[in-house]
């Protein structure tokens, strides 16, 4: 399958802005990884997957973390209250027109980050939906092993 745009090319000063939204933050880079992967798992994106799920490995997370993560509701204790309150806000923004990011959920996030956690969180969120649907809309394949 080959791309059907390449958008770096195409308009590189937007292609550049948008590499550095979402970069700075002070949240942990596996919780960040679980929730590129879990994003990218909703979206279809094979092409951030091939990319996220080796990273969140070199970053820390578990094989078993891994393969769970598409059913972390029912995984237990291998996922923490915090990584956990973070993959439900993940999934409800990737699907905001069912979810509409309920109060609920916004007040079990806010146990568990601070106010600029929140945000970065979010941000994280937001940016990984974006490359998503970037790397869908324009059929990016998966990246191959090096």
């Amino acid at each position: 399958m080959s791309q059907r745009i390449n958008y770096r090319s195409v308009a590189p000063d937007v292609y550049e802005a948008m590499t550095h939204l979402g970069t700075s933050s002070s949240l942990d880079v596996p919780l960040i990884e679980l929730v590129n992967i879990r994003a990218s798992q909703i979206n279809g994106c094979a092409s951030c997957l091939s990319i996220h799920v080796p990273e969140g490995r070199r970053s820390g997370l578990t094989d078993e973390q891994i393969d769970l993560l598409a059913v972390w509701r029912e995984a237990g204790e291998i996922f923490s209250a915090r990584e956990r309150a973070a993959l439900a806000w993940a999934e409800s923004l990737t699907l905001l027109p069912q979810s509409q990011a309920p109060d609920e959920l916004y007040e079990e996030v806010r146990a568990h980050f601070s106010e600029r956690e929140t945000v970065e969180l979010t941000w994280a969120i937001v940016t990984i939906n974006v490359w998503n649907r970037m790397g869908v809309s324009k059929r990016t394949p998966p990246r191959r092993p090096r």
